[in-house]
This record gives C-alpha cells, sequence and structure tokens, in this order.
C-alpha cells in the first residue's frame, strides 16, 4: 500500500470541469489504511478523544430535550443561534478581539467557513495567496473554485510577508485573498509572529486585499505568550476569522464560527442559506446551554498540559532516535510538528515502508501548492498517549535509517 491517491473508476456521468482540480484529500485516503488498530498513526490531525468532556456534553443535550426540545428540533436561522453567537463574542472580546453578534455566522465546521468565504469572494482565475505548505482541506476548497496561487515561503516564523510586495510584481494582478493559519500551522506547526502580524495587516489594509484567518488551534498554546489576532489588529475591516469548538470540545458537535464585517458576513450568510440552510440547531443549542454551566477555561488548560506533554515526549523521542540530517518543527501549541528527512529521502516511498513496520505519518507533498516536495512529513502529537509516540518515533527512526543506508 502506498500514499498515492488510489485508482478510481470514472463517474458514469460526465462531472463538471472544476472537479479536475480537486484532489481527494492524502490525509483521509491514508487514514483507511493508516488507522488499522495494530498501526501507531501520526497520520490524523485528531484531538485525544479521553479529553472529550463527554458527560458534560451528554448533560447539555439532555436538559435541551428535557426544556427546549421542540425548538430544538425546528428549523432554525442561518445566523446561528443567538445565545450562542453572544458567548463567542463575549469570548472573544476578551482576547482583544472585539465584535458584536451580527458580525458572527455559526458554521458546521470551521472547513465549511473555508468554502463559504471562497464562494462569496473567488471567480474562476482569481489569485489566492498562501504559504508553503500550507492546509490541505483548504487548498482543496480553493481548486474547487478554480483559482490560481500565488506562494509565498514560511519559516520557524510563519508566513515569509516580506515577500508580498514582490508578489503582487510578479503576479501582475492583485490577488483576491491571503488565507493562513496564523498559530502553530497545519501541517508545520509554526507561529506568525507578532511582527509579521502587523506588517501582514498592513498590507492588506493598503492593498485592500481581504485576509482570511484560519485560526482552530490558537487556544491550543502549552508555551510562550498568547499573540493577538490578525482580527484584533484591523482597523478597516479586511480580516474574516474562522474559529471552531472542533479542537477544544469535540468535533463531532460540527460548530464552528465565522467573524467579519458586517458586509462580508451578510453575503456568507446568504450563501449558506443555499448549502445548508442552518447549522444542526440541537447542537447548537446543546453547546450554548454546555458554555453556559461548563468550565471551559478549565477544560482548555487541561488539554494544554496534556498536549504540551505529548509534544515534548515526540520532541525528546525524535532526537533520540532520528538519524543524523533529520530536522524538525518545535511547536509552541496546536497538534503537529513537521519533519525534513535527510537529503534525498523520499517520505512518498518511506510510507509503505513505515506500514510494514507498524506507523504511519503523513507525506508532505500535498501540503504544497506549488510543485510538491516530497522530504517532509507531517506527524500528529495529540493522539496519542506518551508511552506510544516514544515507540513510534522508535519504530520510525528505524524505518528512516533503514532506508537511508
Amino acid at each position: 500500500m502506498t500514499a498515492a491517491t488510489p485508482i478510481i473508476a470514472p463517474p458514469p456521468f460526465p462531472l463538471a470541469q472544476r472537479m479536475s482540480r480537486v484532489k481527494a484529500s492524502a490525509v483521509r485516503e491514508i487514514l483507511k489504511v493508516a488507522e488499522r488498530p495494530d498501526v501507531l498513526s501520526f497520520a490524523g490531525g485528531l484531538p485525544a478523544p479521553e479529553l472529550f468532556p463527554v458527560e458534560a456534553i451528554a448533560q447539555a443535550h439532555a436538559e435541551v430535550f428535557a426544556e427546549e426540545g421542540r425548538a430544538a428540533l425546528q428549523y432554525s436561522t442561518t445566523e446561528g443561534y443567538g445565545p450562542l453567537r453572544e458567548w463567542i463574542c463575549s469570548h472573544l472580546g476578551s482576547q482583544g478581539q472585539h465584535a458584536t453578534t451580527d458580525q458572527v455566522l455559526i458554521t458546521s465546521g470551521s472547513q465549511q467557513g473555508i468554502d463559504l468565504v471562497a464562494k462569496v469572494m473567488l471567480d474562476p482565475g482569481d489569485v489566492v495567496v498562501v504559504e508553503n505548505p500550507s492546509y490541505l482541506a483548504a487548498l482543496q476548497t480553493f481548486s474547487g473554485y478554480e483559482v490560481s496561487y500565488s506562494v509565498v515561503g514560511s519559516d520557524r516564523d510563519g508566513m515569509r510577508v516580506d515577500e508580498l510586495e514582490a508578489l503582487l510584481h510578479t503576479v501582475g494582478r492583485k490577488p483576491k485573498l491571503i488565507y493562513l493559519v496564523p498559530n502553530f500551522q497545519n501541517p508545520k506547526g509554526t507561529t506568525l509572529s507578532l511582527e509579521r502580524r502587523h506588517a501582514l495587516v498592513r498590507f492588506a489594509q493598503r492593498h485592500r486585499i481581504l485576509i482570511l484567518e484560519d485560526n482552530p488551534y490558537g487556544e491550543l498554546r502549552f508555551r510562550g505568550e498568547h499573540l493577538p489576532s490578525l482580527a484584533s489588529l484591523d482597523t478597516e475591516g479586511v480580516v474574516v476569522t474562522l474559529g471552531t469548538f472542533s479542537k477544544t470540545l469535540a468535533p463531532g458537535l460540527r460548530i464552528g464560527w465565522a467573524v467579519g464585517p458586517r458586509e462580508i458576513i451578510r453575503a456568507l450568510t446568504v450563501v449558506k442559506q443555499s448549502a445548508d440552510l442552518h447549522t444542526a440547531t440541537v447542537a447548537q443549542r446543546a453547546t450554548a446551554r454546555l458554555l453556559s454551566s461548563f468550565d471551559y477555561n478549565a477544560n482548555l488548560g487541561k488539554l494544554r498540559a496534556v498536549y504540551g506533554d505529548r509534544c515534548q515526549v515526540m520532541l525528546a523521542s525524535l532526537e533520540k532516535h532520528m538519524p543524523e540530517g533529520t530536522r524538525w518543527t518545535e511547536p509552541d501549541g496546536g497538534m503537529f510538528l513537521w519533519v525534513e528527512l535527510p537529503r534525498g529521502m523520499s517520505a512518498d516511498a518511506l510510507f509503505p515502508l513505515a506500514l510494514e513496520k507498524r506507523v504511519a505519518f503523513v507525506p508532505g507533498a500535498s501540503f504544497f501548492a506549488s510543485e510538491p516536495r516530497t522530504e517532509f512529513m507531517r506527524l500528529n502529537f495529540s493522539n496519542r498517549p506518551p508511552e506510544l509516540i516514544e515507540e513510534g518515533m522508535r519504530r520510525l527512526g528505524a524505518v528512516i535509517a533503514t532506508a537511508r543506508s
């Protein structure tokens, strides 16, 4: 079994031309083989299920059905449940990002937010700026709208914002959108520095380009100081921020949000009406009820402590077991780190060898919007306990050493 997308029989009817640009998720295809019980998988972008507040979520749903069941089972407004939007505004305000409820749209996970923004903002041929590498599912979404990519580099401080001005002259036309994950980026785990945050917002304001700030991991910082969101630095309405409870409560709730200028949120609301009418009402009401009594900050503290410990175990294990010439990022939060293999090695070629030793990762080539690079892999540290992380890195290090020799 390889990491390549499997060959699938052609559909019985001709598909839209745009589908030729949409590729199956390499991560999802890999998970089909990597999530076997006998495989130590570090491939999925999975939170730790043992940390889901199952009892509290169950109690919130029970209360909703007992006290407001008929309303919870009825159609609702596209914008989302009012008390939930109010909580989001209050919570963001405590972090310096101020918004009113008419600037908040509840989405079915933050992934839907990416799709709605693309649908509202992008025409075929429009230019989207992304960093290399970038979040795979965002690249999938944008490709479906037949865009062109302008790629800037990234380093340990995130997107190379200093390359943006030169990019304008190289491309010859103004980008329509800048997309990035500023905190503990997927796949690298790196964070955009404060200096670059200010510079990026100034650039977008100067050229009137919308920034899509995708922030699913921002509250999972286990080391260092909190950095302000791009939206909190914006005074001219050039930032739309996406957030989610998938990483802080449970992904099965499918509750996310988009926050931004009123005219953009109104447009997103209109296109969401044609997508799913509204996000599941029961889940919205249960989440709002949960947050009214649940100690959300204490839950975040637990997640940060556990993920910080697991990240440190993975970093120490990489140091112990990886052969010379292997390098990796050192995240301050989130769920991922990024490994560069010794010179001349390919993660795609390594994947089936790793599966034979019952360990799995995600090859990095699919995360590149431009020419794929095969010498990288993504590892998820949040989903395995420390002893299995140590064993997994031992297996992986042995596979790399054997393949290298």
